[in-house]
């Protein structure tokens, strides 16, 4: 199988994650910004997630990017596809965390947006994206990227509202 490509956007440069970048993803995930959305993050969970997104990028064609300003090389956030159970599903999910002081600046949708363009290139009918119920942030993202809101589910314990979009559209 083909290594996973870097994908540049007109901001971003979007790296796919495997074990080599686990230190970012942990450094990434001590963001205040980030690590409200997330339980604390060790060193191990990161090595952990690094190493399971990069088999997700061998085994199913997706993962998840570290992005990085194209210009600056400042790492901004993370973002991508992941196949996710979802109302005891298999279902190709979208998401994405940008560090705190870059919110507002529409890096989140720049993400979405190379998630979407992917999930054409593999020929996916629908994809999925879900967060917590009063991450309204979050939500606006998924609106401008498209998605309609299905309905709120329980997930992790915490009431979820799921989000999808229909690229055959």
């Amino acid at each position: 199988m083909p290594r996973p490509r870097e994908v540049e956007t007109e901001r971003l440069r979007l790296t796919p994650i495997g074990p080599h970048l686990a230190d970012e993803l942990y450094h990434l995930h001590q963001d205040p910004g980030i690590a409200r959305w997330y339980d604390a993050w060790t060193r191990a969970d990161a090595e952990a997630r690094a190493a399971e997104i990069g088999r997700s990028w061998q085994d199913d064609r997706v993962g998840k990017w570290l992005a990085y300003h194209r210009k600056s090389g400042e790492l901004l956030g993370r973002g991508g596809l992941s196949y996710q159970d979802v109302e005891g599903a298999r279902r190709l999910e979208i998401g994405w965390a940008v560090r705190e002081v870059h919110w507002g600046n529409g890096y989140a949708t720049e993400i979405g947006l190379a998630g979407l363009a992917r999930a054409r290139e593999l020929g996916t009918a629908e994809v999925v994206a879900f967060t917590e119920a009063h991450n309204v942030r979050s939500r606006a993202v998924m609106e401008r990227l498209g998605f309609t809101y299905r309905h709120d589910f329980p997930h992790r314990g915490e009431p979820f509202a799921l989000y999808a979009v229909d690229l055959d559209a």
